[in-house]
């Protein structure tokens, strides 16, 4: 834990197809990117492949004065779980949860692994780069 004791959010992400055709790399300079400028240069460079498939960011703060914030990543392919952190920041509960609904990754050792945002019959994860791009149909009060 390292005096890191407030998880502030957890966060996942999809690179489907990272690094592919079509896929723009960014611009850089050693200190960022600039944000009154484009951060990229259009596909004449590709940004480098990913470790895996998703990313989990842990993001983490010490409540002192002058703390700096840390993230963490975890990098899994579809169907490896991820350690749940719920027994040293219980405040992942929520957000491994979110990320469990919405990208469909695993939290071994989660109290509670059930969906928190979509219904509980709803098939697949919304928020996957493969998930089939389409709406529902919306359902109005009174209709038949």
């Amino acid at each position: 834990m390292l005096g890191f004791n407030f998880l502030s959010d957890i966060s996942a992400a999809d690179y489907l197809g990272w690094g592919g055709k079509g896929v723009s790399g960014y611009i850089t300079t050693p200190s960022g990117r600039d944000l009154n400028r484009p951060s990229t240069q259009g596909l004449q460079r590709l940004p480098r492949p990913k470790p895996r498939r998703f990313s989990v960011s842990y993001h983490l703060l010490a409540l002192r004065e002058g703390a700096e914030r840390v993230r963490l990543q975890a990098w899994v392919d579809e169907g490896e779980p991820v350690p749940s952190v719920v027994s040293v920041w219980p405040t992942a509960d929520w957000h491994e949860r979110e990320a469990w609904d919405l990208f469909g990754i695993r939290f071994d050792g989660h109290p509670n692994q059930h969906r928190i945002l979509m219904d509980d019959d709803w098939e697949g994860h919304p928020l996957r780069k493969d998930y089939p791009i389409g709406g529902e149909p919306v359902r109005f009060s009174g209709e038949e």
